[in-house]
């Protein structure tokens, strides 16, 4: 168990809750406190710092809310995996985790062809009812669960295996077969999780989740990728560079 320096000071207009959660999370940021190390008890904080327990236990719970701490059952309270930010980019997400060295994994859930529904039909330029590959992966990074994949790609764009997409992301399976994808459409939202993704996820039902929608097309003007992902939030978010016109 790791125990960081803290100080609260009596005096500072600043809630003595909030001094102690932003010195927790200085310490996670800092490296101090390591991913799934374990924070001392409210009791042990309380005791420390010469604080209530109610006042430790809000400073915990302010930072569950912000995704780094996680309170399991029969353990005590953890510290998570630092959460992914993504840029806005025309990049998959493997390509994001193992450029940032977070060891990305896939379990593959689905490998079919299925007909082509409405949505799918209209992104991909096909006709309704057309036969198209519909692939579910689990993403997980650092042996956490992190996303729910969901592609749908015209059948001759490229062969796919469960066997490669486990062991290579789709966009380098894509560049090695020659499809150069140049341009994308993409939405970003946000809803709660069903059952079925809070189970995959390691999540509670009802949990807010990113969502990304996404068309990608190819340097001929093809569409060739029409993907619907799902993200923990406490986990995951997306990072956008402004600029003013």
């Amino acid at each position: 168990m790791q125990r960081p320096p803290l100080t609260v000071d009596r005096n500072s207009p600043v809630p003595l809750y909030f001094q102690l959660a932003e010195q927790l999370e200085a310490a996670i940021v800092a490296g101090t406190l390591t991913p799934g190390s374990r924070l001392e008890n409210e009791i042990e904080l309380a005791d420390r710092c010469g604080l209530s327990r109610p006042t430790v236990r809000q400073a915990i719970q302010h930072l569950v809310d912000k995704g780094l701490l996680v309170r399991k059952r029969g353990v005590g309270t953890q510290v998570v995996q630092a959460q992914v930010k993504r840029p806005i980019e025309l990049t998959s997400l493997y390509d994001d985790l193992a450029a940032a060295q977070r060891s990305p994994r896939t379990k593959v859930l689905e490998l079919a062809t299925v007909p082509a529904g409405d949505e799918v039909a209209k992104d991909l330029g096909v006709s309704l009812g057309t036969p198209v590959v519909r692939l579910r992966r689990l993403r997980l990074t650092d042996s956490e669960p992190l996303a729910l994949l969901t592609n749908h790609l015209p059948l001759d764009v490229v062969e796919l295996t469960a066997e490669r997409l486990e062991r290579h992301g789709l966009y380098e399976i894509l560049r090695a077969a020659g499809v150069n994808l140049r341009i994308a459409n993409q939405t970003i939202g946000a809803r709660a999780a069903t059952t079925a993704e809070a189970m995959l996820l390691d999540e509670r039902r009802g949990v807010p989740l990113l969502t990304m929608t996404r068309t990608a097309f190819d340097d001929k003007g093809r569409a060739i990728e029409y993907a619907t992902h799902v993200y923990r939030a406490s986990r995951y978010s997306f990072t956008l560079t402004l600029v003013e016109r």
